[in-house]
């Protein structure tokens, strides 16, 4: 088990923005003795170990986790049944998991399917924190700064545990909230996974226009604020958006019909339907960046 004061060993699964920046953050803090990094690309690892995010690394899951006193996976949610298959053989005893997916009930499914219920061991959890940018390049020991860190424990998870997993969260700088799974997954599909399809799909529309190279040189802030988020990892994403997609298609379904609300305002030339949705939005806006 973990100290409450350091870790002996933590290993990093994906060690990219999210498993990077978490490495860099308990390292930081002083919580962490030793980091392994594991992941498919050896020279991501290696560039890894050269900014000294991670200590060593292996590619081999079940090599990288056998003496590790805490895992983190920070991969593509639709990674997380083979991965930890791969922690169930080799981990030890009393050693912690926890993760950073975006969505909470696909992972503790998976963690069902492999564990055959919820390990009192394992925390499922989700920091709301990230950027546009990704690979262990762009990842910092901020990034958690004053940032919501959401846990979404089940009836299984051991309460001793998860004060230790909300302790080495806090050290980073994170507010830890905790949340029941499908309310995280309904709310996350509101004000993340939305407007990343939204920015994904508007990006593509104009590309498939005949003047996409003269809208895109000729885009303002304006364009470049909306679709900051387009320039994300699609693998991710799709997993993303897959993993949530009963959350998803209801605020996509409530989105659409407002969209076409506002389309057939366009259309009569109705003004004030238009400044009513404005106003609203931009007073719900304000409100919220205060």
């Amino acid at each position: 088990m973990i100290s409450q004061q350091k870790i002996k060993k933590l290993t990093v699964i994906g060690v990219g923005l999210i498993g990077g920046s978490f490495a860099r953050a308990v390292r930081s803090a002083g919580m962490v003795d030793h980091i392994t990094g594991c992941g498919r690309n050896s020279d991501n690892l290696k560039k890894a170990i050269q900014l000294g995010v991670i200590d060593d690394y292996s590619l081999d899951i079940e090599n990288a986790v056998k003496d590790a006193d805490l895992i983190f996976i920070a991969t593509p949610v639709g990674s997380f049944k083979s991965i930890l298959t791969q922690v169930k053989s080799s981990m030890k005893e009393g050693a912690i998991i926890t993760d950073a997916g975006s969505t909470k009930f696909s992972v503790i499914e998976a963690a069902k399917a492999v564990f055959n219920k919820v390990p009192p061991n394992f925390i499922p959890g989700h920091p709301i924190a990230g950027t546009e940018n990704s690979g262990v390049e762009a990842s910092f020991s901020k990034l958690y700064q004053d940032h919501r860190v959401i846990l979404t424990p089940v009836k299984e998870t051991d309460p001793t545990v998860l004060e230790q997993v909300s302790k080495l969260w806090e050290s980073t700088g994170a507010q830890v909230v905790q949340m029941e799974a499908k309310h995280h997954d309904l709310v996350l599909a509101a004000t993340s996974h939305l407007p990343h399809l939204l920015a994904f799909s508007l990006v593509n529309t104009l590309t498939t226009l005949d003047e996409k190279q003269e809208i895109f040189e000729n885009a303002a802030g304006g364009f470049r604020d909306f679709t900051r988020i387009a320039s994300s990892d699609p693998s991710m994403w799709q997993d993303i958006c897959l993993a949530n997609k009963d959350a998803l298609l209801e605020h996509l379904d409530h989105f659409t019909d407002d969209l076409q609300k506002l389309r057939k305002a366009l259309e009569c030339d109705d003004s004030q339907f238009l400044k009513d949705v404005f106003i609203r939005a931009k007073q719900s806006r304000d409100d919220f960046s205060k």
